[in-house]
């Protein structure tokens, strides 16, 4: 039976060595760990090599339910998958242990403040963004595609999807920043 510690934390300035430390420290024979954001499932491999990885009998730790999921939906996704083969949740700030009735009731528990707290950061955050914005110190961010060489490259006759090559822009953004330019036919 192998345990298998998850360490993750949402951006590249943060670290990971808090969790990585108790996680070894709990007796993991296994650490992966990841900085991705933990609001969707999509690209984090390195649960989802876990996840593969893991036998009937093995158990998944991680620090706290939030570095697993932030979601009800992703930990009821995660914690089916384990169950299905066979393997064990446990966290270790919180007494959560899958292999218990009262340990899977106390994980969904977790699950709902996990939501919650994402919603009411998000909340947060767009009231900062809506309030800077009516300071006037709020521009949004950067463009990120030359609208001004786009105009030039379509003045000089290259088509769209030419420009998208070029730039190494979506063909879409093209049309959309060119339709400001009188007809002009895509030559590629």
């Amino acid at each position: 039976m192998a345990i298998y510690g998850y360490a993750r934390v949402s951006s590249s300035s943060q670290s990971l060595a808090v969790q990585q430390e108790a996680l070894q420290t709990s007796g993991c024979d296994v650490i992966r760990s990841e900085k991705v954001t933990g609001t969707k499932l999509e690209g984090r491999t390195e649960l989802e090599t876990i996840i593969q990885f893991a036998r009937p009998g093995d158990s998944l730790k991680v620090t706290r339910i939030d570095r697993l999921a932030r979601s009800v939906a992703d930990l009821a996704a995660i914690v089916s998958r384990l169950e299905a083969k066979g393997v064990s949740l446990r966290v270790l700030e919180q007494p959560v242990d899958t292999s218990s009735a009262a340990g899977r009731c106390f994980l969904q528990m977790l699950g709902v403040f996990a939501e919650f707290e994402t919603a009411i950061r998000r909340e947060r955050q767009l009231e900062g963004v809506a309030k800077a914005k009516a300071e006037g110190v709020y521009k949004g961010r950067k463009p990120s595609i030359d609208a001004a060489r786009i105009k030039a490259l379509a003045a000089h006759g290259m088509g769209a999807t030419a420009i998208a090559r070029e730039l190494n822009v979506a063909r879409a953004s093209v049309y959309r920043l060119m339709s400001g330019i009188p007809d002009q036919k895509d030559a590629s």
